[in-house]
């Protein structure tokens, strides 16, 4: 369910106001992306590409990113709004990743010249400042909150009451539905079994 509701992001309501598509904006954190124990790109000027129905990106200043450890790829892509996209391999001691980062040689916006994006799933580790983060870049624009309620909220599987409460805590995230958390106590945990299962979202952490 976590993971059914992650995927959710991309239907979220754009609370940006609706000037471009596409966002390419400043972010005042350092960023830091690491494979095989080498850091690959290191940055205190990357820029947050924003796109409607898409996860954030970070992308690195050219001059700040080890471009030694990449290898040409010959495999483009046209992306609309950006142009054509030129891929590369990441060599880092004997371990070599395909095709983990892009840059657009000849831009269609001039702001994309010289800078470089790394697919987030294909290195080993991203941080903000010296925080990791998981998952995908913190969107500015996208609100977590969690607030106590006396609603009524139970839980019946198979005519079974699993979870009753009026104490809830209740999560609104921009674009999901909304979230009900069940204190321990009010809740069956006898009737619970542990699964391997888990998730991670860069706002809330570990779901298990």
């Amino acid at each position: 369910m976590a993971k059914a509701l992650e995927d959710q992001v991309f239907q979220q309501v754009d609370e940006r106001p609706p000037a471009a598509d596409i966002q390419f904006e400043p972010t005042q954190r350092r960023v830091r992306v690491m494979l095989a124990g080498a850091t690959v790109a290191y940055s205190r000027s990357v820029m947050l590409m924003l796109e409607n129905r898409r996860l954030a990106i970070y992308y690195f200043p050219a001059k700040d990113v080890r471009v030694d450890v990449f290898l040409p790829t010959g495999y483009k892509s046209h992306h609309a709004g950006k142009g054509e996209a030129t891929f590369f391999s990441v060599k880092v001691g004997d371990r070599i990743v395909e095709k983990a980062a892009w840059r657009y040689l000849e831009p269609e916006r001039a702001d994309l010249k010289d800078y470089i994006g790394f697919y987030w799933d294909k290195m080993d580790a991203w941080f903000e400042e010296d925080d990791e983060v998981f998952v995908h870049p913190r969107n500015p624009y996208h609100r977590v909150d969690v607030v106590n309620s006396s609603r009524h909220v139970k839980v019946v599987v198979g005519g079974v009451v699993v979870a009753e409460t009026r104490r809830p805590r209740l999560l609104f995230e921009t674009g999901l539905p909304t979230r009900y958390y069940i204190p321990k106590i009010d809740t069956r945990l006898d009737l619970m079994t542990p699964t391997n299962t888990s998730t991670r979202c860069p706002y809330k952490g570990k779901a298990t």
